[in-house]
This record gives C-alpha cells, sequence and structure tokens, in this order.
C-alpha cells in the first residue's frame, strides 16, 4: 500500500463515525440485536488470516475496508455493516456527543497509547481526537501541554479549560520537558518542534493518515534515544478499551452539529479556527 490508503470505492457514500440502532440483522449475527444502539467506527472488514491480523494488528491488514471508504458510510438513513466491527456505546451520550468518540476518540486514544507511560505529554493541534484524550489524560494523572497555531488564543483557552496547565505556540518551548508528544495536526513541520520539546528517552506520535512532508532535521534531537511513529487506523481492542474507559472517565464531547445539507460549512469552520471540539453531520 506504500503508505497511503487503496483507492476508495466510487461511488461512496461517506460518513466514518455512525451511531445508529440495530433495526435488522442478518444470518449468523449473534452479537446485536433489533433495538441495539451501536457505533461503526473507521475499521469495517479485515481478512483475519494475514500476519498482521494473526498478530494482533488487524490495523495493518493489506486487505482492509475502511467505512466511508471502501465501505459505504453513514450519511443516508440506513447503512449495512459487519456486526464484528460494530460497539456498544456506553450510556450518558446522545448520538450527537457519541459521534466523535468513534475515530477522534479511537485514533487518539491508540496514539495515546502508543506513546507509553508520560508524566508530561504535549498534545500539539487542538481539535476532535485532542480534547478527548486531554480528558482521558488529565484522568490518569498526566500533566498536559497543548501546542497550537501562533495566536490561536481560542484553541490554548479550550485546552486550558479541559485541564492542560501550559498552552501556546506550536514553536515554543514547554514548561518542562515532554516525556511524550501527540502530533494531531497534519503538518510535518511539528515533527522536529515535539522532538525539541522531547526529554531523553521520550516518543513522539504522528496520528494522522495524512501530513506534509516533514523537513530535515538534526541527528542530535532524535538522538539520546528518542523515539518517533506513526498511528494508523485502529483494532477492535482499541475500541472495546477505549469505549470502556469513556465512560469510566466520563469523557465530555464538545460538539457542534451540522444537518447534511449545510454539511460544507463544517470543513470551513474547522479551516478558520473556529471549531470547539468536533463537527458532526446530522442526516
Amino acid at each position: 500500500m506504500d503508505g497511503e490508503l487503496r483507492d476508495p470505492k466510487l461511488p461512496i457514500i461517506p460518513g466514518h463515525e455512525i451511531v445508529g440502532r440495530v433495526i435488522e440483522t442478518g444470518p449468523g449475527v449473534t452479537r446485536l440485536k433489533p433495538g441495539d444502539r451501536v457505533g461503526v467506527p473507521w475499521l469495517g472488514w479485515t481478512c483475519g488470516k494475514c500476519p498482521f491480523c494473526l498478530s494482533g494488528r488487524e490495523n495493518l491488514c493489506d486487505k482492509a475496508r475502511f467505512t466511508g471508504c471502501h465501505i459505504d458510510g453513514g450519511y443516508p438513513e440506513l447503512t449495512l455493516a459487519d456486526e464484528r466491527y460494530c460497539f456498544p456505546l456506553p450510556a450518558g451520550y446522545d448520538d450527537e456527543k457519541a459521534a466523535p468518540l468513534l475515530c477522534a476518540g479511537l485514533i487518539g486514544y491508540r496514539a495515546w497509547r502508543l506513546a507509553g507511560e508520560a508524566e508530561t505529554l504535549g498534545i500539539y493541534g487542538f481539535g476532535a481526537a485532542a480534547h478527548v484524550i486531554a480528558q482521558v489524560a488529565r484522568h490518569k494523572g498526566q500533566r498536559i501541554f497543548a501546542f497550537t497555531r501562533e495566536g490561536d488564543r481560542q484553541a490554548q483557552e479550550f485546552a486550558r479549560e479541559l485541564g492542560a496547565e501550559w498552552a501556546g505556540s506550536s514553536e515554543a518551548r514547554p514548561p518542562a520537558p515532554l516525556d511524550a508528544a501527540l502530533i494531531f495536526a497534519p503538518v510535518g513541520a511539528l515533527v522536529p518542534a515535539a522532538l525539541r520539546a522531547t526529554a531523553k528517552g521520550g516518543t513522539v506520535v504522528c496520528a494522522g493518515i495524512h501530513m506534509s512532508d516533514i523537513p530535515s532535521f538534526p541527528y542530535a534531537i532524535l538522538w539520546e534515544e528518542r523515539i518517533l511513529r506513526s498511528v494508523a487506523n485502529l483494532t477492535r481492542r482499541d475500541a472495546e478499551e477505549f469505549l470502556a474507559l469513556a465512560a469510566e472517565t466520563p469523557i465530555e464531547t464538545h460538539t457542534e452539529g451540522f444537518r447534511l445539507a449545510a454539511a460544507n460549512d463544517a470543513p470551513a469552520k474547522l479551516r478558520g479556527g473556529d471549531l470547539r471540539g468536533a463537527a458532526v453531520l446530522i442526516p
């Protein structure tokens, strides 16, 4: 796959954070029944036979199919999903509040888990995934430092509201060295910035599907056993663990709903920095 998603099915119905109720089940379905409220995440199917699937790394399956990319997604009133990749949702979340848990939350959780034990955690890009995982990190007693675009006072204030003890520019040095850093913004220049802010032996996790080119940087900022790694997709184990943690924390998702007819307004608000948390489309 050479680091890129396989070609999507076209035409495709988008939508990859689906919340709904089971209307009807097919032959062989045993986990779910009509009336159950479930979430359908990005990972929609894996082969179950390749070395990645057999070693607990189904997120890397070469034949994986993803919701809204290879499998029709959640924009219509009805959709079809494989029950093995559907998950009961924790109580206390209405549909709009539950939706961000299924991608922003799951990718954030996987990135956070792969960052390892960290007393000080840096979060670069404070959007949908960051606002969810910041609450998990605070719940676990971690010190949170948030990095945003220069002058983005709204995002910095939002980060402080959610437990960040410091929030500033992505190029700034935090008050203390980072044990780990999560990069959610798709900006390659943040990689050397995060490495410079990370202590010896620390981990920098790139959590997006796409990122602009990473500029060259001196080996000295990677040396001393710093780790640079990426996150790709998610596993069903991630979903089970994270949804249980969401109920335990509990996570409060901040959302803005958009009717499907106004779907184009959501990316415009995101680009303008006028969105707190996650945008959710409501069919």
